[in-house]
């Protein structure tokens, strides 16, 4: 092919973006469960035949982009391409390959034109069950669930009826989860279809070229970021609730040139407690922050990530070695842009954000239907996001995950629970030139007649989400039954009558308070952002 002028080189980026958001449409379109169908706790990338991701869903999950290549990489170590075929389909949840805990499954296939393996699209889902006892108190991955390894779930084009019936025998809800396992199965199709006719449009024989220069575009566009700004190094250091004592999380950000490194070395040793994050899972985080304040316009590649390095020593609360628990992985894999802005504020003040009322919060519910049916549902609850250099964060919202809510008649109609209560908490968002955003107040009531159990894993409650640079801290978070304080992480029964009632934690505020401007403050009392 000739070649490419920046405009259409522009045109077909657009195209393959428009792809991949067909097919992630296609997934949740077809799927079988509330977190992919409401949530889109999911992603799906597209990656060449040497495995560098080039294209995605617009609106993917962070953390699954980024450990999306790395987890094909290890799935090709194991099934090597020369192995595979038309049809294929690898599978696995293993959290040290894929994003960290056994709940999400990652699934890739192989695209062949004309017989030659043109490039690998693959597809990550948070799965609400993966059988096991995940529970706050487990010790190692083993109590956490099943742990599939890398194999082939359909070999060319027919599912393996054994692995198939390992899913179906271990997981409380097998059939959620294989609705949501072949509903990717159709959305790689959909993938592999609409490829091949781009290229044939496009009269594009080899994608390589293509794939080249939209890395490099994307490398040279970092880089002539992280030029602009001045060299230095910064530190920064914060504490997460933890267990018996707090964690420390530790972070030392060099900026040289036109390269970036992250290091986490000092920060708190793995525990014995589920909130450890494998690397792949940090990894994807801090390299995610460091997008979002240095280059968040251009587009997201492997290419753009060339000039950052991140490292992490082994055993830490961050890079954990097997069999660490990992199923609340996010308990510390969520603090790290934090920290990195945290440090970033010192080098580029006026790019970061404060902290968030953030890790993600969120609970799970099990028990049986009144029909005898056994369900496991999981609900997200966003606190307050941090404040902007030049705006106030916005009440109620995720980050730096960026799940979506689930709408409360969707939730009562699959869950035998009232919400009884939804609303913002004034006073939650820390004070500042600019606002921290709300925290919510949330209530869950069983009118019977059965228990519903539940498993919370909560943070921000002992250590606030923090202001920066001179603004005030968020609201901490708190867990209730019946208004009655409960441990942020705990496994409970609710019984008949009672309300379980979750206040998510408030985001930080930026700049002295003294600096807020009074048309902001009347908006605030206005609108009853304070207490």
């Amino acid at each position: 092919m000739a070649q490419l002028d920046p405009v259409t080189l522009g045109l077909l980026w657009q195209r393959l973006t428009g792809l991949m958001d067909e097919v992630a449409g296609a997934f949740v379109r077809t799927s079988f469960s509330a977190v992919v169908r409401e949530n889109w706790d999911l992603a799906c990338s597209l990656m060449d035949a040497e495995g560098r991701l080039f294209a995605q869903s617009s609106r993917s999950i962070p953390s699954f982009i980024g450990t999306m290549p790395r987890t094909l990489a290890q799935m090709l170590k194991v099934v090597p391409a020369a192995r595979m075929r038309p049809g294929d389909v690898l599978i696995s949840n293993d959290p040290w390959l894929g994003t960290g805990h056994l709940n999400d499954i990652t699934l890739m296939r192989p695209i062949f034109r004309a017989g030659v393996l043109v490039a690998f699209v693959g597809g990550t889902f948070h799965c609400v069950d993966v059988g096991g006892a995940p529970r706050p108190d487990a010790r190692d991955v083993f109590e956490e669930g099943m742990c599939i390894p890398v194999c082939r779930i359909v070999k060319a084009g027919v599912e393996d009826p054994e692995i198939v019936a390992f899913i179906a025998e271990n997981f409380r809800a097998p059939a959620e989860a294989l609705g949501d396992i072949r509903a990717l199965f159709a959305a790689f199709a959909v993938a592999e279809r609409r490829l091949c006719a781009i290229l044939d449009q496009e009269g594009i024989d080899d994608p390589k070229p293509v794939v080249d220069e939209i890395l490099a575009r994307s490398e040279r566009s970092m880089r002539a970021a992280l030029a602009a700004v001045p060299d230095g190094v910064a530190e920064d250091r914060l504490l997460a609730d933890g267990f018996d004592a707090p964690l420390v999380v530790a972070c030392r950000v060099e900026k040289r040139g036109s390269n970036i490194a992250i290091d986490f070395a000092g920060t708190s040793p793995q525990i014995a407690h589920p909130v450890n994050a494998p690397f792949n899972f940090s990894w994807s985080y801090t390299a995610y922050a460091v997008k979002c304040v240095f280059d968040p316009a251009a587009p997201n590649n492997d290419g753009g990530l060339r000039p950052v390095t991140i490292t992490a020593p082994e055993g830490c609360l961050v890079n954990p070695l097997r069999p660490a628990p990992v199923w609340g992985r996010h308990l510390s894999g969520h603090y790290l842009p934090f920290a990195v802005m945290g440090a970033l504020a010192k080098l580029v003040p006026g790019r970061v954000v404060a902290d968030a009322g953030a890790p993600a919060w969120n609970v799970y519910f099990r028990g049986q239907r009144a029909d005898g049916r056994r369900f496991v549902k999981m609900y997200f609850m966003s606190g307050g996001h941090g404040a902007r250099a030049g705006s106030d964060g916005p009440n109620v919202m995720s980050f730096p995950t960026n799940v979506a809510n689930t709408p409360a008649e969707q939730f009562e109609n699959d869950v035998p629970l009232l919400i009884a209560e939804r609303r913002l908490l004034p006073g939650s968002g820390g004070d500042g030139r600019t606002r921290g955003g709300l925290g919510q107040r949330i209530s869950f009531h069983n009118p019977g007649p059965a228990e519903v159990g539940f498993v919370i894993r909560h943070e921000r409650v002992k250590h606030p989400p923090r202001g920066l640079l001179g603004g005030g801290d968020g609201a901490p978070g708190r867990d209730l039954v019946d208004e009655v304080p409960i441990p942020a992480k705990t496994a409970m029964t609710l019984v008949a009558g009672s309300t379980v009632t979750f206040e998510t934690p408030g985001g930080g505020g930026m700049g002295p308070a003294t600096e807020r401007s009074a048309d902001a403050i009347a908006a605030d009392r206005r609108e009853g952002y304070v207490a």
